[in-house]
C-alpha cells in the first residue's frame, strides 16, 4: 500500500520552493544592482577626466605626499 505525503509535509514543501524563490529572487536583484554599479564606475572611469578634474587630483596626489613626508620626519624626530 502506498502511503501519501501529509498535508502539513505537502504545505512545508511549498513553503521551502516559495522562500527558496524569494531568496533567488533577491540574489539577483542584488548582483544586477551590483553589476550596474560596476558598469557605471568603468564608464566613470574610462571618460577623459576635466581640467577641474585633473588639477583636483594633482593636488589630492600632492597633499598626500606632503603628508607622508610631515608624517616621516616627525617619526624621524621621536626616533631621535
Amino acid at each position: 500500500m502506498a502511503v501519501t505525503p501529509s498535508k502539513d509535509y505537502r504545505r512545508r514543501e511549498r513553503e521551502q520552493r516559495k522562500a527558496e524563490k524569494r531568496v533567488e529572487r533577491e540574489e539577483a536583484k542584488a548582483k544586477k544592482l551590483a553589476d550596474e554599479a560596476a558598469e557605471k564606475a568603468a564608464a566613470e572611469a574610462a571618460r577623459p577626466l576635466t581640467e577641474d578634474e585633473l588639477k583636483a587630483k594633482k593636488e589630492a596626489e600632492f597633499e598626500a605626499e606632503f603628508q607622508a613626508e610631515l608624517e616621516a620626519e616627525r617619526k624621524a624626530k621621536e626616533a631621535s
